[in-house]
């Protein structure tokens, strides 16, 4: 998804509105990073549905929290509608709803998002994350209204009955440093 050189294909949002956003996301030798403040993120200007993603963090210095934004929509703000894969340290796996209006059916229990209500389903399996520093993995598989997450190769939720089933993907910047390599966006057949 990232050339390695610039992010001209990417839109950056900071909840700063006086912050350089050149300074929330930088690459060098083929890693994204964010200092992780202010809050924000960076988000792809093409939609995806249909797909497989592959994202790999890892926290240089002490852990902390982020996510992959899955399906961005509408406005940038902080935080625009999206489903998240949560990244936050012991965490990494856990689906969030953000928007208003947002649903998914997991472990069929129906999950809703408001305004002021940000559902957080937590993984299906104890943690498969690596100690800190080391390079971990989150697989996102969206095809049609079911979202599957993996985290180091570990099934660790699955969606159903998505309402978003298409838009931008996304790096958050949510307080700590974080790295991201390899990220990359297989189109899978409807």
């Amino acid at each position: 998804m990232f050339n390695g050189k610039d992010f001209n294909d990417y839109t950056v949002c900071s909840k700063d509105p006086n912050a350089d956003v050149a300074l929330l996301f930088t690459m060098k030798n083929g890693i994204v990073e964010t200092p992780g403040t202010p809050l924000g993120y960076i988000r792809t200007n093409k939609q995806f549905s249909n797909y497989k993603l592959h994202v790999e963090w890892r926290w240089p210095e002490k852990p902390g929290n982020s996510g992959v934004l899955i399906h961005v929509n509408g406005p940038d703000l902080i935080w625009p509608s999206h489903y998240q894969g949560q990244l936050k340290a012991g965490d990494a796996g856990d689906f969030v709803l953000h928007g208003a209006g947002e649903t998914v059916t997991i472990r069929d229990t129906v999950f809703t998002s408001s305004s002021k209500v940000k559902p957080l389903i937590r993984k299906e399996k104890t943690s498969s994350e690596k100690k800190p520093g080391e390079w971990n993995s989150m697989d996102v598989v969206a095809k049609g209204n079911i979202l599957t997450i993996k985290v180091n190769g570990v099934l660790q939720n699955t969606a159903k009955n998505c309402s978003l089933t298409k838009g931008a993907i996304g790096l958050q910047a949510e307080g700590a440093k974080i790295q991201f390599r390899n990220i990359w966006v297989k189109e899978l057949k409807k």
